[in-house]
């Protein structure tokens, strides 16, 4: 595999422009070329031409074709670009470049709303986290109560396999990501019900890959029970969870399953709607 083209030293130079085959407009010193091209080749697949050889990608880039071949090589590598023969197309996880910017504003905002109905509804604490790196991250809270020695606020950090919202995470995750994650985790009974057996978990992690929500009764604190389901994009991923948590002397598992359950999908799927309202709108004004 060829390593990708060191950036130039200075844009807008004649080196810049022989290596792409175009004459290019003065730049300011900071302005990347090497960025600019790498995106460039990302940009000229449509849905109109979502397959191009390697001599597609440099007619309609402006590349030459050494520069082309060392960009789709690079950019196959980081798995943004796929390959069949001598055909190049885009790979799904092109998506993670505008999904940051359109989700991070959006799942947040559109839960909060959700989340406080739920808890003046259920008389619980609601919350909804994403999994950033290896923990989960708390991006909205309704809290009606303290029923944990933890602190819970939005930005917190909590390790995903003791705790439903985890838990839901992590079963939507590939294979080879999950088996990365879980290579990297190093699990700890924080209370005498904690699951810290691999092979238990992932059996867990099945079911509620199935089932499509997660339980966990007192393994991230004694006395905490929670209940989870996933809040999905408009292509179907899953990109948060939400949950309702309560108090074990207070709510039985039963409870959470039979009643909290039904309140938290059906607000799933009204969060899920929105998303996919504001994903659709953002799409078009980035056309």
């Amino acid at each position: 595999m060829e390593t990708p083209e060191p950036a130039a030293p200075e844009a807008g130079t004649g080196e810049d422009a022989a290596a792409s085959g175009r004459s290019s407009p003065a730049r300011r010193t900071d302005f990347v070329q090497s960025l600019d091209r790498g995106l460039a080749v990302i940009r000229c697949f449509s849905s109109e031409r979502p397959s191009l050889t390697l001599s597609e990608v440099a007619e309609r880039t402006g590349l030459t074709r050494a520069a082309a071949r060392r960009f789709l090589l690079t950019l196959q590598e980081l798995g943004y670009v796929g390959s069949s023969g001598r055909q190049f197309s885009l790979r799904p996880r092109v998506l993670a470049l505008g999904y940051a910017y359109l989700s991070s504003f959006s799942v947040a905002q559109i839960a909060q709303p959700h989340l406080e109905d739920l808890t003046e509804e259920l008389h619980e604490s609601c919350s909804v986290s994403v999994l950033d790196g290896d923990d989960i991250v708390y991006v909205a809270r309704a809290s009606a109560n303290r029923i944990m020695t933890i602190a819970l606020t939005v930005g917190t950090r909590l390790p995903p396999y003791p705790t439903s919202m985890g838990r839901v995470l992590l079963a939507s995750l590939p294979e080879d990501e999950l088996d990365a994650h879980l290579g990297r985790t190093t699990m700890r009974k924080l209370t005498e019900r904690t699951v810290v057996d691999e092979t238990e978990l992932r059996q867990i992690l099945a079911k509620v890959a199935t089932q499509g929500w997660a339980a966990v009764d007192q393994e991230l604190e004694a006395g905490v029970r929670s209940i989870a389901v996933p809040i999905r994009d408009s292509s179907g991923r899953v990109v948060a969870a939400i949950n309702a948590s309560a108090h074990a002397a207070r709510v039985p598992m039963r409870t959470l399953e039979k009643q909290f359950l039904p309140r938290l999908l059906d607000a799933a799927r009204q969060i899920d709607a929105e998303l996919a309202t504001r994903m659709a709108v953002g799409a078009r004004v980035v056309r």
